[in-house]
C-alpha cells in the first residue's frame, strides 16, 4: 500500500471512529428521552421541568455530529419519534388540565358571588361563619389559570376584607357600649353596698329592688366580665337582704329576675324553655298539692301517731304551695320579658 493510499485509510478510518462515536452519543440521548417515566409527571410544575430537559437534550443533539449515512437517518427518526411522543403526552396533559382549570373557575366564580351577596349582611354571627365556610371551600378548589385567577381572587378577597371591616367596626361601637354597661352596673352595686342604713326597713327595700331593676334593664357587658360583674351583684344584693330580714322566697325571685337577663342573651328560645319548664313544674307540684291533700282527708288523726304525722303533712302542703307561687311569680316574670 503506497503512502497516499495509507493516508486516505487512516483518515477513513477517523470518520468511521468518530460517526461511531457520533452515534452512541445520540443513542445515548435517543435512551434518556425513552426512559421518561410519564406516571411520575403529576402536576404542571412535573411537564414544564421535563420539557426543559428535553429541550436542552435536542439542543445537544444538534452539538453531535453525523453518525453513519446508513444509520443516521435511523437514529435521527428514534431521536425524533421519541421527542414526539413526549410533547404529545405533554400536550394531552395540558389539555386535560385547562379542562380542570375551566371548572375550578367555574366554581370559585360561584363561591364569588355567593361572598358578595353576603357582604353586606349585619347577621354578623351567621355571616361569618358563613364566610369562613367559603373561604375553606375557596381553598379546596385546584388552580386555574393565573391570568383568570388573579381578577376572581381578589373580588373575593375584596368581598371578605369588606364583610369583616364592617364587622369590626360595628364590634368597636359594641365593645365601647359594653364596657359602659360595666360600668353602669358597677356604679349601682356600690350604691347597693352603701345603701343608707339610716333608712326604714320598708324604704330600703324600695329603693334595693330599684337599684335591682335597674341593674337588670342594663344591656351587655364585657364576656370576660360578665361572671365578676353578677357575682359583685349578687354578694351585695345578699348582704342588704341579710341586714333587712328579707324572706328567702323573694330572694329567690329577685335572683330570677337578674338571671331572666342573662336568658335574654342567649333569644328568646331560651326565655321560652325556661318558660315551659317552669309550667311542667308547676303542673306537677299541683298534682303533689291535690295528693297531699287527699291524704289529709283520709288521714285517721285518732290512731297512734297520727297527729305527729297530720302536721308534718301539713308542713310539707303549706311548703308546696309556697313553692307553686314562686314559680307562678317566675312565670308572670317571664311573660312581661316576652312582652
Amino acid at each position: 500500500m503506497t503512502k497516499v493510499n495509507r493516508r486516505h485509510q487512516e483518515h477513513f478510518e477517523v470518520i468511521r471512529a468518530r460517526e461511531e462515536e457520533n452515534l452512541q452519543a445520540k443513542t445515548a440521548l435517543c435512551e434518556t428521552v425513552e426512559s421518561v417515566v410519564y406516571d411520575d409527571l403529576k402536576t404542571h410544575r412535573d411537564w414544564e421541568k421535563k420539557a426543559a430537559e428535553i429541550i436542552e437534550l435536542q439542543q445537544k443533539w444538534r452539538t453531535i455530529g453525523f453518525a453513519a449515512r446508513k444509520q443516521n437517518q435511523k437514529i435521527y427518526d428514534r431521536f425524533h419519534a421519541a421527542c414526539d411522543e413526549f410533547f404529545k403526552r405533554r400536550n394531552e396533559f395540558f389539555k386535560e388540565i385547562r379542562k380542570d382549570f375551566d371548572e375550578n373557575l367555574r366554581q370559585k366564580k360561584a363561591l364569588l358571588e355567593k361572598a358578595e351577596a353576603l357582604k353586606e349582611s349585619t347577621d354578623w354571627k351567621e355571616t361569618t361563619q358563613a364566610f369562613i365556610e367559603l373561604q375553606n371551600q375557596w381553598k379546596a378548589v385546584g388552580p386555574t389559570q393565573r391570568r383568570q385567577s388573579d381578577a376572581v381572587w381578589k373580588r373575593f378577597n375584596a368581598a371578605c376584607d369588606y364583610f369583616f371591616e364592617r364587622k369590626n367596626t360595628a364590634f368597636s361601637g359594641q365593645r365601647n357600649e359594653e364596657k359602659a354597661n360595666l360600668d353602669a352596673k358597677n356604679e349601682i352595686v356600690r350604691k347597693i353596698q352603701n345603701l343608707d342604713e339610716s333608712l326604714s326597713a320598708d324604704e330600703s327595700i324600695t329603693t334595693l329592688k330599684a337599684l335591682i331593676s335597674e341593674w337588670n334593664a342594663i344591656g351587655y357587658v364585657p364576656f370576660r366580665d360578665k361572671e365578676n360583674a353578677y357575682n359583685a351583684f349578687r354578694t351585695a344584693v345578699d348582704k342588704q337582704y341579710d341586714r333587712l330580714n328579707v324572706a328567702q322566697a323573694d330572694r329567690r325571685m329577685q335572683a330570677f329576675r337578674s338571671g331572666l337577663s342573662e336568658m335574654a342573651e342567649q333569644g328568646k328560645g331560651r326565655i321560652h324553655s325556661e318558660r315551659d319548664r317552669l309550667m311542667r313544674t308547676y303542673e306537677r307540684m299541683k298534682s303533689e298539692v291535690q295528693t297531699y291533700e287527699n291524704n289529709l282527708g283520709f288521714l285517721n288523726i285518732s290512731s297512734k301517731g297520727g297527729s305527729g304525722l297530720l302536721k308534718e303533712m301539713e308542713r310539707k302542703l303549706e311548703r308546696l304551695r309556697e313553692e307553686m307561687a314562686l314559680v307562678v311569680k317566675k312565670i308572670e316574670a317571664i311573660d312581661e320579658n316576652l312582652e
